[in-house]
């Protein structure tokens, strides 16, 4: 479930940011998830940090393609929205 995640908008943040000419060095994201501790486990909530290396990285537009993968274009976002809490952050590692 994870993977499905960081893999939908992973490709998200990395499409529109190409299509907004924005240059940077490296990019990953991590996601943590909390398992129930009662059984059926399951997660209950997960957190993405998006991580982005490169110089002059304009956060203004790191947010709003962050924004556009979780509120528009990632299916599987939307999907796991109905049953649990995703949260997010960006971290920026200056070159």
């Amino acid at each position: 479930m994870m993977l499905a995640l960081a893999g939908c908008t992973g490709m998200d943040v990395v499409s529109l940011l190409n299509k907004m000419r924005v240059e940077f060095d490296d990019f990953s994201l991590t996601v943590d998830a909390n398992v129930t501790d009662e059984h059926p486990k399951h997660y209950d909530s997960m957190h993405i940090t998006y991580r982005f290396r490169g110089k002059n990285l304009p956060m203004d537009k790191l947010q709003k393609v962050v924004e556009m993968s979780q509120e528009k274009y990632c299916g599987v976002s939307a999907a796991y929205k109905k049953g649990m809490d995703i949260t997010w952050e960006i971290v920026v590692v200056p070159d």
